[in-house]
């Protein structure tokens, strides 16, 4: 090969190795699968673990796993900021009238425990977050799915956001896509992540307004009267148990008995209910009620890109020893 030659393919190899090195060099990494496999081969595995226990031993952990995903990574970043707690320096996202009902939040402190026992500082809570639901899903009866990491913890709380982008229960359904588009969750996938409330129960105090002073007429006769039954009073004591659920069949189960419901005019919100009317939403609604494995394939793909929202890489955050605190507090 002449002089010239050799001069010319060097010059190309460098220019097309220079973007790969500049993706090292940057510091700026991006989600992988198996993120763990060299710092702590047993990371994902402790996890699941961990979450089949607590599930054998409380079965409503594995619905507060999604609502925690869910709540965590909708509001700015899948960061963990839902997890601190009020200090001096920070006001709790859980103080929020949005965070009302969501528990089992020491639980994720177990998983925290028993990962730091194995590799301390070195898995995050973000990502315990987010496996925790993937793994939860299945034990809600999902199909085991993939999931990236190498999030890391956020440094601050988000409280005041909170309210803003977290849908509530009586929002309209443009707005509630609206909100779910700006993540980069489209319609379809937006159905399928409501399909959540397939599972787990809702406080009397967030659907009374669909009873009192008169029954809403979208409701279901027979069904009013049973959240009527379940929720006897037009003021109802937000410390008191008194719940119904979306789904009377399957209340432990993610499947598609929630969209049927919905076409028999039985949704417990009025968010789930307009999900049956609104134009934009009624076909996909209609297939998910009559395909379940369509909707787990949807809530999965759903599931991935609510996951994978903003999360904080490298040195944008940290590895929080406590779930419940930054770093040095």
């Amino acid at each position: 090969m002449a002089t010239n030659d050799k001069h010319c393919f060097g010059t190309i190899f460098i220019f097309l190795l220079l973007p790969l090195l500049l993706q090292f060099s940057s510091g700026k990494g991006e989600l992988q699968l198996n993120y763990y496999n060299e710092s702590c081969p047993r990371a994902e595995e402790i996890i699941k673990e961990t979450v089949t226990k607590l599930y054998k031993q409380h079965g409503n952990t594995a619905v507060s796993w999604i609502r925690n995903l869910f709540h965590d990574c909708i509001v700015k970043s899948c960061d963990a900021s839902l997890l601190l707690e009020t200090t001096k320096d920070i006001v709790s996202e859980k103080t929020s009238d949005r965070s009302f009902g969501m528990r089992n939040f020491k639980y994720v402190g177990t998983i925290k425990e028993a990962l730091e026992s194995e590799c301390p500082s070195t898995v995050s809570c973000a990502d315990i977050v987010a496996l925790s639901a993937r793994d939860g899903f299945v034990l809600l009866g999902g199909p085991q799915i993939e999931m990236k990491t190498g999030r890391k913890d956020s440094k601050e709380s988000y409280v005041s956001e909170v309210d803003e982008v977290i849908p509530n229960h009586n929002d309209t359904m443009s707005s509630v896509l609206s909100r779910f588009q700006s993540i980069g969750i489209d319609v379809e996938g937006t159905v399928a992540l409501l399909g959540a409330h397939s599972v787990g129960r809702v406080h009397c105090i967030n659907l009374v307004n669909r009873l009192y002073p008169i029954v809403d007429p979208t409701l279901d006769p027979n069904y009013a009267q049973y959240l009527k039954g379940r929720c006897p009073s037009p003021e109802p004591n937000p410390k008191a148990v008194e719940y119904a659920r979306n789904d009377r069949d399957t209340p432990m189960v993610l499947d598609n008995r929630y969209y049927k419901g919905l076409l028999s005019n039985k949704g417990l919100l009025l968010v789930d209910q307009q999900l049956a009317s609104d134009p934009s939403t009624t076909p996909f609604v209609e297939k998910m009620a009559a395909d379940n494995g369509y909707f787990h394939d949807q809530f999965s793909r759903a599931l991935l890109l609510l996951s994978e929202n903003s999360p904080l890489t490298d040195e944008e955050g940290e590895i929080r020893r406590d779930c419940r605190y930054v770093n040095g507090d």
